[in-house]
């Protein structure tokens, strides 16, 4: 059984969570091109190794960050989305990460 840490459930079984895409950082929507719009949208680097994504616990609805590495499938850590934005400084500059 696969198992994952959520920062507020604990660890619970892979088949409690559901995958939401990775955290990516969004262009300004006021002022980039609309194919630079596009491209954040519909496309994915889909690259190998450590990623950070955007999960959900469903039975909680609870959004959490994992960095999980894609060439072993391992997750390598979890945390709270506040915790994520304090460490970056993103919540300071404006940027954020939204789910494909």
């Amino acid at each position: 059984m696969k198992v994952m840490t959520c920062p507020l459930n604990g660890p619970r079984n892979i088949s409690e969570f559901l995958y939401l895409g990775e955290l990516l950082e969004m262009p300004d929507a006021k002022a980039c091109e609309d194919r630079e719009w596009a491209e954040h949208v519909w496309f994915s680097e889909n690259k190998a190794g450590v990623v950070r994504e955007w999960w959900c616990h469903l039975p909680s609805s609870y959004w959490f960050i994992a960095e999980r590495d894609t060439v072993s499938d391992r997750i390598l850590k979890t945390y709270t989305v506040a915790e994520y934005f304090e460490k970056s400084g993103a919540a300071q500059s404006g940027a954020a990460g939204e789910a494909r």
